[in-house]
């Protein structure tokens, strides 16, 4: 008898709910661990019942992943919480339960939807074997969105699962869908990563509203208000949704400018009444995009309206009234133009950082985007991760969208397919469409990354291979700058930092530029190449702003590769310019590169050909730690450089490449560029047609291309590169 008990509490369990991970969204199943598996009696494929406050949902249990093994939890999509109402961290009633087998299923569209006869097919097996309940929505995923689709009628019973005996009907008019006023349909899974900013949120914003009774234990006031800053396309937007979305709230959005009005008092009101409408519908969340239009510095601005708004902001936020449940949430990209008064316990009690997302979060972005998307089997979502470095989360979200066109445009081509002439185009067909990695490739051709626009260049491809001679540079240039980018993990292990700065120096010609652009290739970072002269303006401070702008955006959109060619046209000894323009940047430059505010995983490459004018602060270690000189290229190198430069030029059997090297002493790497395409463009002006080129124009071009380098002038760069060491030291 004492069995009893036990055997009736094994088949219902109360576990906690825990967010889906992202292979499992859409899916229809919840993963338990092991151990509630055989409290439930139930086997992988089997179905539960999980109810929560607004009903229950049937879903197909699979195990819990090897980290959730020791914990009462359940994992489940946004849209099976919604369902039932539960948030993260709810508790659910968990029971096994028997699903019979469909043999029919209505469902009906929540906007009109025109399909043909093989849309029907394509539903049934997207559905096949998935468990369903009349008045459930369903998700159809459909080319990288998804079409919902509300079950209004099944047989045998209330609860089955569809198989192939199953007649799937889909009803031409629509049903009206019951959604809770004002709150927007983002789960926790819709946005990749951010699992910090997240768990902060729950913390000051979910647990207030669903717990009081906690605060009022404790004698403390709640949390008022978060301010989210970060780039643009971070996710600010998304996370106070989702935030809203999770805890059932009542989501009011306010963009910055909107509020603004040119009549007396009107923006005030405005305000008052977004606070009332909030307090009246508690539980509520004020969600203020751009808060830096309405609540700019008062002491920065003329005029009359901001001052009033602000100081209506402050007082409804840290007023006289009590606010009740009521929580505002603030997001701005530019967190330091907002009023100070604002910034205080209070009002925004917490300020959560969005940083960009490095590799591991871009890779989980993806998966988010590419979840309805039909991938072929050699998109690879890591490298993908690895090669989008300071694209934000919106840019990725384009990237998808943009790859998924490429194979559109690709597939139209290859079938034929006109769409002026085809009204539909059959499921079937769309069925093979894939995004391929090269959809991939071409799409990042068209989306730039955000925090890069406006200092976007396109770098030309080049590889060490590229490079004749110079071993012992690249060899350099690899340790220093990508080493550091490509596998920053040995750094920590060594508990070594990497350079924060490489100056090439040496005669004009030798291959400097090249150097940097193969270095930015190799090492896949983003590349900002800074022409020394255009930094220079006739405004005071505007240099500055420069300097500052570029290592800003480095920072952001790391890992970044700074490029300055010819610094010595921005950065020469101090003490010598009158106006003191160069002063101010040497001074800016040097507390950029080794300041208060670290620069991580941003190297700076500097090229020049006169080292001797440099301000000697900048060459010393945690500056430009590595001083790299860069030689006229001996013979070896030379007949290296002969080879890069003929690999697609037809040459005649008389070339001999080796004595050419031998001939051409003083020359150094672009005077051998010069020379290759001299003797080609005399092989074809002589026969006005492409023809190999022999030892006699190679011969001819020489006297044409003079070598730029003389005895002395290697003598004097040789002296120059041992002074410029020595007084680094």
């Amino acid at each position: 008898m004492a069995l009893l008990p036990v055997r009736v509490l094994a088949k219902e369990l109360r576990l906690r709910v825990a967010e889906a991970k992202q292979r499992d969204v859409g899916r229809k199943i919840a993963r338990i661990s092991r151990k509630n598996m055989r409290e439930l009696d139930v086997v992988t494929g089997d179905f539960v019942e999980v109810e929560g406050p607004k009903g229950s949902i049937v879903l197909q249990v699979w195990p819990a992943y090897p980290q959730d093994e020791d914990k009462d939890i359940i994992r489940m999509d946004g849209y099976a919480r919604n369902q039932i109402g539960v948030s993260v961290g709810d508790y659910v009633t968990v029971r096994k339960t028997k699903v019979e087998e469909a043999t029919r299923v209505v469902l009906a569209p929540t906007e009109p939807l025109e399909f043909g006869p093989d849309f029907v097919d394509y539903v049934k097996r997207i559905l096949m074997g998935k468990p369903l309940m009349r008045g459930e929505k369903v998700q159809i995923p459909f080319f990288g969105s998804t079409i919902e689709l509300i079950v209004t009628a099944t047989q045998p019973s209330p609860r089955v699962y569809v198989t192939d005996k199953t007649e799937i009907e889909i009803s031409k008019k629509p049903v009206k869908e019951e959604a809770v006023r004002g709150v927007p349909k983002v789960t926790w899974e819709d946005i990749g990563d951010l699992e910090e900013a997240k768990e902060r949120l729950r913390e000051i914003v979910e647990l207030p509203m669903k717990h009081p009774e906690i605060f009022r234990h404790l004698g403390i006031e709640p949390p008022k208000g978060v301010l989210l800053y970060g780039p643009p396309g971070t996710g600010k937007t998304m996370l106070a949704k989702a935030l809203a979305n999770e805890i059932g709230a009542y989501f009011i959005a306010i963009n910055g400018p909107e509020i603004m009005s040119k009549y007396y008092g009107e923006s005030e009101q405005r305000l008052r009444e977004i606070f009332e409408e909030a307090r009246k519908n508690a539980p509520s969340i004020i969600f203020i995009d751009e808060i830096d239009a309405i609540a700019p510095k008062r002491e920065e601005v003329t005029g009359e309206v901001e001052k009033r708004v602000v100081a209506q902001l402050l007082t409804l936020m840290d007023g006289l009234q009590e606010r009740g449940r009521v929580v505002v949430i603030g997001a701005t990209n530019r967190p330091d133009a907002i009023d100070p008064a604002l910034r205080r316990p209070g009002r925004f009690d917490r300020e959560i950082e969005i940083p960009p997302p490095d590799k591991r979060a871009r890779k989980a972005i993806l998966e988010v985007h590419t979840r309805n998307v039909p991938l072929a089997e050699d998109v690879d979502l890591d490298r993908i991760a690895e090669m989008t470095h300071g694209y934000t989360g919106a840019d990725l979200a384009a990237l998808v969208k943009e790859a998924a066109m490429n194979a559109l445009r690709r597939f139209f081509k290859e079938k034929g397919i006109d769409l002026t002439k085809v009204e539909k185009v059959p499921a079937s067909e769309l069925e093979k469409l894939k995004v391929t990695f090269r959809d991939f490739l071409a799409a990042m051709k068209v989306v730039q990354p955000t925090l890069m626009r406006e200092v976007y260049i396109e770098v030309p491809e080049v590889h060490w291979e590229d490079i004749g001679g110079l071993e012992d540079v690249k060899q350099q240039l690899k340790e220093a700058v990508v080493w550091p980018l490509k596998h920053p993990e040995f750094f920590t292990e060594m508990g070594i930092e990497p350079p924060k700065g490489i100056l090439l120096f040496g005669p004009p010609g030798t291959g400097k530029t090249l150097l940097a652009k193969a270095a930015a290739t190799e090492s896949q970072a983003n590349f900002i190449a800074v022409r020394g002269p255009e930094i220079l303006s006739k405004w005071v401070g505007e240099s500055e702003k420069a300097i500052r702008e570029i290592f800003r955006k480095a920072r952001q959109a790391a890992p970044t590769i700074v490029f300055f060619d010819e610094i010595d046209s921005i950065a020469a000894r101090r003490g010598k310019d009158v106006s003191g323009v160069i002063d101010r940047i040497v001074n800016q430059l040097l507390t950029e590169m080794d300041g208060i505010e670290p620069l991580q995983r941003v190297t700076v490459i500097a090229a020049t050909n006169r080292p001797d004018l440099l301000d000697p602060a900048l060459l010393r270690p945690g500056r430009f730690d590595r001083l790299i000189y860069v030689p006229p290229p001996d013979k070896k190198a030379r007949l290296e450089i002969f080879k890069v430069h003929t690999r697609r030029m037809p040459l005649a059997d008389d070339v001999d490449l080796e004595k050419l090297a031998d001939m051409t002493q003083g020359y150094t790497g672009a005077d051998i560029a010069a020379l290759c395409r001299e003797a080609a463009l005399i092989a074809l002006r002589e026969n006005m047609k492409p023809v190999p080129v022999t030892m006699k124009h190679f011969e001819r071009a020489m006297k044409a291309v003079r070598p730029s380098l003389k005895r002395e002038d290697i003598l004097r760069y040789e002296r120059l590169a041992e002074e410029v060491k020595r007084s680094a030291i």
